[in-house]
């Protein structure tokens, strides 16, 4: 009889088992998910350290904690995307849906979904024609919220004082601007240098408005009338006047502005929120003062020059610290995956507690109170009320803690009784309406005293005016002594 193989023979078969063994000539250890995420994210960074890819913004959000995040697509395929708060904060423009643009970056991968995105550290706009649809965008807002409203706007001062410019302090612009006004008439200026194009200019140009705005009325800095100006050039040289912060600004301005920027044929939102729009920064300045005087203006730039000599050192000493910078790795790319994960860590609690919600809305949906219910609440209300007994006990020991704190307050009042002091030899002096005094000078004002002793009254006069009659006594031999005054 041939012999059955069991279970416990060591000639089993090479097949699939229960228990993961490694087997011969195999000294390939499992990897964990992990480990493999980690090889997958170096080798996709190394081999794709940087791309630029040109695509259609979709699904654009920005996290509470700053951080930017998006879909780039083409009629083929979808790129998740993610900017972090540093350089989503330095966008030149207000991404949207719809847009197309170019990003510029690193693809990585993010292990807790499984999934590669790229990291973007740039975004421009994709062409001329994505930044015109942008801009009809935002001038379709802003006019839908009403800051475009003819009404909104203010007439110009005939004849302002001060005048404050914001643009460049180095430009043509600001030469015009005071060649004309000097030639017209001489007004005060004050300059608030701003950048007037690339990174950083919209900001400035809004916080230089702001700043005149927030001037309080009286203060001798305080212009009567704001000329926000720029010299000519395309599209992407006057976005910055394009930018919603400068159009609320300039919208929300308390003084008068005028818009001077391009040339006549250049518009930018700034104009449409200004009080009035000058076709060019000299215009802007005709428009400022009505009457031309005949004077002769000279620019001086040693200010300037002094500032630059000055900031000279503090520029090479800022590009030699950034190169130095440069070299460090960046502290950011360690907090990048807990910062996502933060991010989808705060959605899901989000998402958890409105679905907590709807569950308590269902449930309490679900609950019916009907006649029988309540007449049962009542059955058992009325049956725990007869069950309860009354100990006369719980009367009698209230009763007897205020009995003992009134005697206390009687004790207490006897103790502080005005002729308590009298048994131990004190005389309380009494008014003729019965007050009872303590200064001197009280008591000269009465023409009768009354002296209470611990045994009775004695009636005295202060010497002012007699005294009342007192009860006739029987005479004696010898004189009485005179009373004395008792405050001499």
């Amino acid at each position: 009889m041939a012999d059955v193989p069991t279970p416990y023979d060591d000639d089993i078969d090479d097949g699939e088992g229960l228990v993961a063994k490694g087997r011969a000539g195999d000294n390939a250890a499992p990897l964990t998910i992990s480990e493999i995420s980690q090889m997958l994210k170096r080798t996709v960074e190394e081999r794709f350290g940087f791309v630029r890819l040109r695509g259609e913004l979709s699904g654009v959000k920005r996290a509470a904690s700053g951080h930017f995040y998006c879909a780039l697509k083409d009629e083929g395929a979808v790129l998740d995307g993610v900017m972090w708060r540093g350089n989503a904060e330095r966008l030149p423009f207000r991404p949207e849906d719809g847009l197309e643009v170019v990003a510029t970056g690193k693809l990585t991968t993010y292990p807790g979904r499984s999934k590669y995105q790229i990291v973007i550290d740039r975004m421009e706009l994709a062409g001329e024609g994505a930044l015109l649809a942008l801009l009809e965008k935002t001038k379709a807002r802003l006019a839908a919220e009403g800051l475009f409203s003819p009404e909104r706007k203010r007439p110009p001062p005939y004849l302002p004082r001060t005048i404050g410019v914001v643009t460049s302090p180095t430009g043509a612009v600001i030469r015009d601007i005071l060649h004309r006004l000097a030639d017209r008439f001489p007004s005060r200026v004050i300059v608030w240098p701003v950048l007037v194009q690339g990174q950083g200019a919209a900001e400035q140009v809004a916080g230089a408005v702001r700043g005149f705005s927030a001037l309080p009325a009286g203060h001798p800095d305080r212009p009567d009338l704001v000329i926000v100006a720029r010299g000519g050039g395309s599209i992407e040289d006057l976005w910055s006047f394009n930018e919603e912060v400068v159009v609320r600004a300039i919208a929300e301005c308390s003084i008068p502005t005028i818009s001077a920027v391009g040339h006549e044929t250049d518009t930018t939102l700034a104009d449409f929120a200004a009080d009035r729009r000058a076709p060019t920064p000299t215009a802007a300045a005709e428009m400022a003062v009505p009457v031309r005087a005949e004077l002769v203006a000279t620019l001086k730039d040693f200010g300037a020059r002094k500032e630059r000599a000055i900031l000279r050192p503090v520029q090479l000493g800022r590009e030699r610290l950034e190169a130095r910078v440069q070299r460090l790795p960046a502290p950011e790319a360690l907090l990048q995956p807990p910062a996502q994960a933060l991010d989808e860590a705060a959605e899901r609690l989000r998402r958890g507690l409105m679905d907590r919600a709807a569950q308590g809305r269902e449930r309490l949906g679900q609950l019916r109170l009907s006649p029988s219910v309540l007449e049962r609440g009542l059955r058992d209300a009325t049956r725990a009320l007869a069950g309860q007994r009354l100990i006369p006990a719980l009367v009698e020991r209230p009763l007897a803690e205020r009995r003992e704190r009134l005697a206390a307050l009687a004790r207490l009042a006897d103790t502080l009784h005005p002729d308590r002091p009298l048994e131990r030899g004190y005389v309380r002096v009494v008014a003729p309406d019965g007050r009872t005094l303590t200064d001197k000078a009280d008591a000269a004002k009465e023409p009768a005293l009354t002296l209470k002793f611990r045994d009775g009254d004695l009636a005295v006069s202060t010497g002012s005016t007699p005294p009342p009659a007192a009860p006739r006594r029987p005479r004696s031999t010898g004189t009485p002594p005179r009373q004395d005054d008792l405050f001499g």
